[in-house]
């Protein structure tokens, strides 16, 4: 199926550089993932940069950048431009006087996840498939149910038993094919997996198809045109499966290419990139400390931040070079502080942060006591999701008043 109207011009196996077909359906090469190749030439001469700012507020206003091109219609339900906002306050408790957090919990799914799953159903129906699969630890099931639902394809969701409920509700009420696996995120893929051809299901798992990664390349999009065209200094990210990095990192890289970048931007100042991960849960970190490219699973995974509950990642060697390669780190945080930083960063700033997000703030509490981010530098911590979608996990002890008695207001004062 020809693309009409679109810069793309290949497909990349991202183990090997072999070329591949764009123009029908792909999933992986060497059961490693593939990367979405544009013709950067054609769309530099023929785009200005700074029409983009009379586009429409969505994720697609990029879509020279995009295989959807001119052409695909997309299976939207308005996600895009998540706002960056400068956290003055956080920023003072550990002396940094630029940090930003760009919140994503305000996307239509309440999560980043909306970008990758908009854009890998959006590929999926331009393609014909009928019927989709997706093991998931939570907000990439509802996502997925969500855009499914909207594009009239089917959903088969598979998550650990032990999901947040509201995720797991929302994957209902959009209508998916929901199921509880006694186990976790890699143990839901490998039913996926087996379930491929009996049931004809095509798999949305993580990197095992091209596009999701492209929806995720937006974030790193949107962060250069909301800082006028430069590029933050450090980036922390919490990695699960790590499509969100890695896809930051392949935009930043295809604006340099373009020349669409204010300032000059060499392999010595692109933004360090901080994969976050829970000491539950770790396995990107143990392979960077080693200097190992691949990430050997992680045994007996457990943290709250279900996002991060990831013991193997596909592209675990994808999130290792794009750290290595922008000078960046790898960091793990106790998992028994993500509370305690929850709350820190949400009582400081009143963003809905999550647990994934709490772990950066772990990090950016150990980074600047290390002086590894410097006080002057532009420092952006994504938040990828709403804490609201994780109250059963952290039910909150609130004191209680009867109103049939007389309130002592100095002792509630005290309280």
């Amino acid at each position: 199926m020809e693309f009409q109207g679109s810069f793309v011009s290949h497909l990349e196996s991202a183990i090997d550089g072999t070329r591949l077909d764009a123009h029908t359906l792909q999933t992986m090469h060497a059961d490693r993932p593939l990367w979405v190749r544009y013709d950067l030439d054609a769309i530099r001469s023929k785009i200005d940069r700074d029409e983009l700012a009379a586009r429409d507020v969505s994720m697609y206003r990029y879509h020279e950048l995009l295989p959807t091109g001119y052409d695909i219609e997309p299976v939207s339900l308005g996600e895009g431009l998540s706002p960056l906002l400068h956290c003055e306050t956080l920023g003072q408790q550990y002396g940094l006087h630029h940090l930003f957090v760009k919140d994503e919990s305000q996307l239509p799914t309440g999560s980043f996840k909306s970008r990758g799953l908009s854009m890998a159903i959006t590929m999926a129906k331009h393609f014909g498939v009928e019927r989709v699969a997706i093991p998931t630890a939570g907000n990439a099931g509802g996502a997925t149910a969500a855009y499914a639902a909207r594009a009239g394809i089917e959903a088969w969701v598979l998550m650990p038993d032990d999901t947040p409920i509201v995720n797991q509700v929302e994957c209902d009420w959009a209508g998916a094919q929901v199921f509880l696996v006694d186990g976790l995120i890699n143990d839901c893929g490998a039913i996926v997996k087996q379930g491929k051809e009996p049931m004809g299901w095509f798999d949305l798992s993580t990197l095992k198809e091209p596009y999701r990664i492209e929806g995720k390349k937006t974030m790193g999009l949107e962060l250069a045109e909301q800082l006028h065209w430069q590029l933050p200094d450090v980036v922390l990210y919490p990695t699960g499966g790590g499509t969100g990095l890695i896809g930051m990192w392949k935009a930043f890289h295809e604006l340099r290419e373009l020349g669409w970048l204010d300032g000059h931007y060499d392999n010595d100042n692109m933004p360090r990139m901080v994969s976050v991960q829970s000491d539950g849960c770790c396995p990107i970190v143990r392979a960077f400390d080693a200097g190992e490219r691949f990430a050997e699973p992680f045994v007996g995974a457990s943290t709250k931040a279900s996002g991060l509950r990831v013991p193997v990642a596909v592209g675990d060697f994808m999130i290792l070079d794009a750290v290595r390669e922008s000078n960046g780190r790898a960091i793990a945080v106790s998992e028994e502080k993500l509370d305690h930083w929850q709350r820190l960063a949400t009582q400081a700033e009143g963003i809905s942060i999550c647990p994934e997000t709490a772990a950066c703030i772990g990090a950016l509490e150990q980074l600047t006591r290390e002086g590894w981010i410097r006080p002057h530098e532009r420092v952006v911590v994504f938040n990828t999701g709403a804490a609201q979608k994780y109250v059963s996990t952290t039910p909150p002890d609130l004191p209680r008043l009867d109103s049939q008695k007389p309130i002592d207001w100095q002792e509630l004062a005290i309280n």
